[in-house]
Parts: C-alpha cells; sequence; structure tokens
C-alpha cells in the first residue's frame, strides 16, 4: 500500500552556517561597530543579544534573511519574549521548532479527513503516515495539506509504492 510521511525538521547544520554567516557580518557591518550583538545556540534554543530594541529587530531581519538563504524556512523559528540582560541590552530566545505537535497534527488529520480524500492518516509520535490504494490519492493529499496555512515547514519524505 503506497504511503509517506508528513514532518517537520529542521538541518541544524545550515542553522549553524546561518548563525556564522550573522556573526560575520555584525563584525562586519558599520551600524554594529561597537555594538555588543550576539548570536548562540545551544540544542534547539538560539539565544539573541543585543544593545537595544533596534538592534535587536535588526538582528530579527537578519535571521530571517540568513535562513532563506540557508534553505532554511523561517517559519521554524518560534520567537520568544524579549528579556531585560545586563544594562540597557536586551535578551531573547529563538527555538527552533522541529517535529509536528499532536494540535497541528490533529488539524492536519480533520483536514484531510474533511476533504474525502480516499486515504489512512495515523499520528506516529511527532509526524503523520498517510497511506491510500493509489498514488493519486497520496497526491491529492499532499496538495489539500499544501492548501492550509500552517505555520511550520513541512516535508513530504518517505514516500513508498
Amino acid at each position: 500500500m503506497p504511503s509517506f510521511d508528513i514532518v517537520s525538521k529542521t538541518n541544524m547544520a545550515e542553522v549553524d552556517n546561518a548563525l556564522a554567516g550573522i556573526t560575520r557580518e555584525i563584525a562586519q557591518r558599520f551600524d554594529f561597530k561597537g555594538a555588543k550583538c550576539s548570536v548562540d545556540r545551544k540544542e534547539q534554543v538560539i539565544t539573541v543579544l543585543a544593545d537595544d530594541d533596534a538592534k535587536l529587530k535588526q538582528m530579527h531581519e537578519l535571521l530571517k534573511v540568513y535562513f532563506t538563504r540557508r534553505s532554511v524556512d523561517p517559519k521554524a523559528l518560534d520567537f520568544k519574549t524579549v528579556e531585560k540582560a545586563a544594562g540597557n541590552s536586551v535578551r531573547q530566545e529563538v527555538v527552533v521548532k522541529e517535529g509536528v505537535d499532536k494540535e497541528l497534527a490533529k488539524t492536519l488529520v480533520k483536514a484531510i479527513k474533511d476533504s474525502k480524500v480516499k486515504v489512512q492518516v495515523a499520528i506516529q509520535g511527532d509526524e503523520l503516515r498517510v497511506s491510500g490504494k493509489k498514488r493519486d490519492d497520496l497526491q491529492e493529499a499532499i496538495a489539500v495539506v499544501k492548501k492550509l496555512d500552517v505555520d511550520l515547514p513541512l516535508q513530504y519524505v518517505n514516500f513508498r509504492d
């Protein structure tokens, strides 16, 4: 029976490359001269440190631009609340989202079922397995999911006939 998986994975090597590019640009840009701005990553959390809110906004733009350049979808970034750090500086944690959470999985399953496509959808941990009798049905299911406005980058992998 043909099947495929709907997953949300982020290539952490490309995230590291994007952060290295941001660090280089911060060191070279004139408007960042003398500023104590930095980006660090530990596991899934990127910590952005900036002198003030204006610099923090520029750092957000750099994150989005460099992630796009490295083929990492900026939708994978979850910006947390801004905290005050030492002096006037501000700190913000940005979580790199991976995996399809339960709520989104239920929403995707409901949307596929409501579309009347003849496929079965099973939630398996942080991914979804979609199986059906025909390849065309699976492609219709992919089209249904792509039409949804999901705030997470989804990949369709492990396609089997």
